[in-house]
């Protein structure tokens, strides 16, 4: 009798310790999971108004913020209206960060209709040395909007970012300054390396064009001076009597290379290509296409690729200049020097 008594304590002290384990077990299965959904919902939401930027951002934030366009892929950022789904989305955003100086003014649009003042707005460009802008409409004062096309200025506007929001998110301050030294960086090893592959090159006579007022920013950190811009103004192409002006120009300076816009044909450069025999380049503006993580990575190494063979392409070509140029006497004895080489 009193060994089944005992057995039916222990039953039943077993089935409360396993009640209580079970209890305790959902209790902290509840709580973790609320945890987490707290955690979700605290997650910033950064708006982006430019592909680059969701670059920048999303390799910035890494995991600890959600970041949104305000527009679809596939838009022209020089003519496009605002859209009802723009403001749906700004509504969603608790911070967005913007060009501000051109490009983009369409976003500076939709925010001022969504009378966001609660909305944190981060200029990007804010410490950014800015290049004057270039071309026969361009107002006076303007400035170069295309600071994402240079390396020195991407780097510039991650850590302005990366220090932004940090102050509005200082639980992952720390992070955010790690993936923003780690992403520039990056930049500075393809820096690096094309500098690198030129070697001692010397392109001290190179000249170029390009369509429009955009590849100021990278150009200049290779020491390459831009001796004509054929727009007018971006995405407007020349008049007849523009064009005609430019190719002679062209003719008249000895221009080697004409960089071109990836994205966007212009049926006036084989004009010009056919009429001066310059070399064209194409450059990608890293404002078209899909949003991704990788694209201004992958797309700056290419356009570093194109400027390396167009610089090369020029030192070439002005030392053919050169050795065509030359007395006949100083040819002969180049030429005897090289063979006796």
């Amino acid at each position: 009798m009193r060994i089944a008594m005992m057995k039916k304590s222990i039953m039943k002290n077993s089935i409360n310790t396993s009640l209580k384990n079970l209890i305790t077990a959902v209790a902290t299965t509840a709580v973790l999971l609320i945890c987490g959904s707290l955690q979700a919902a605290e997650k910033l939401t950064i708006g982006i108004t430019l592909q680059p930027y969701y670059s920048y951002v999303k390799a910035v934030v890494g995991d600890k913020a959600e970041v949104l366009p305000l527009v679809d892929e596939g838009f022209n950022p020089h003519n496009y209206q605002p859209q009802p789904n723009d403001l749906r989305r700004l509504k969603q955003m608790d911070v967005i960060v913007v060009n501000g100086i051109g490009h983009d003014d369409f976003a500076l649009k939709v925010i001022k209709a969504a009378n966001r003042d609660d909305l944190i707005v981060i200029e990007a460009n804010k410490d950014v040395p800015l290049l004057p802008a270039i071309g026969q409409s361009v107002g006076d004062g303007a400035v170069n909007p295309h600071t994402f096309v240079g390396l020195s200025t991407t780097i510039q506007k991650v850590y302005t970012i990366a220090t932004e929001l940090s102050k509005i998110d200082p639980d992952n301050a720390r992070t955010y300054r790690k993936n923003a030294r780690k992403y520039a960086t990056e930049f500075r090893k393809m820096k690096r390396q094309a500098m690198l592959t030129l070697g001692d090159l010397d392109t001290s006579g190179m000249l170029v064009a390009t369509t429009h007022n955009a590849y100021g920013y990278i150009l200049q950190e290779f020491g390459v001076d831009v001796a004509a811009v054929i727009e007018p103004a971006h995405g407007v192409e020349p008049s007849a009597s523009q064009l005609q002006e430019t190719i002679e120009k062209i003719r008249a300076s000895k221009i080697d290379v004409l960089f071109y816009e990836l994205n966007m044909p212009s049926r006036y450069v084989e004009t010009i290509e056919a009429a001066t025999g310059v070399q064209l380049y194409r450059f990608s503006h890293m404002t078209h296409g899909a949003y991704e993580e990788s694209k201004v990575a992958v797309e700056m190494k290419s356009n570093l690729d194109t400027l390396v063979e167009a610089m090369k392409f020029a030192a070439k070509h002005s030392l053919a200049d050169t050795v065509v140029t030359a007395p006949s006497t100083t040819h002969h004895a180049s030429i005897n020097k090289q063979q006796g080489s």
